[in-house]
């Protein structure tokens, strides 16, 4: 098993702990990364518009293959430019499907770490009511 330097990263959502602003490893930083992208709707942020894949909005949008396959492609290309140099882009992999809940999406998003070649595997839930990641 290959070990990096102990990085931190500022946590997301950002708060602030006892000894000031939470931190967060490089495992979890990856992982908040990824329910940034998708929760954030394009044009949200000022200074980076293409940002975020909105996946909040597709709760409303019929069942049907043709809306997941768009949406795999849309959320694999985010994906793989905001996780660039964190995750090897071959190795990602993203399913959307209809949650066990009515007004429910499961995302789930698996990947290999680039620099330590581990495996990771991320269920997302978005809903009527907020997120769930």
């Amino acid at each position: 098993m290959r070990r990096l330097p102990t990085t931190s990263y500022l946590a997301f959502p950002f708060r602030i702990g006892g000894d000031g602003a939470v931190a967060s490893g490089r495992r979890a930083h990856v992982r908040e990364q990824i329910a940034q992208v998708l929760f954030t709707t394009p044009r949200e942020r000022v200074f980076r518009p293409e940002f975020g894949a909105g996946v909040q909005r597709l709760v409303f949008e019929p069942n049907a293959t043709s809306l997941w396959e768009a949406t795999k492609k849309r959320l694999m290309a985010s994906l793989i430019q905001a996780l660039q140099g964190e995750v090897d882009p071959r190795t990602l992999e993203v399913a959307v499907e209809p949650g066990p809940e009515e007004g429910t999406l499961d995302i789930l998003v698996s990947y290999q770490l680039a620099a330590l070649g581990e495996r990771e595997v991320h269920t997302f839930q978005a809903g009527v009511g907020g997120t769930d990641g």
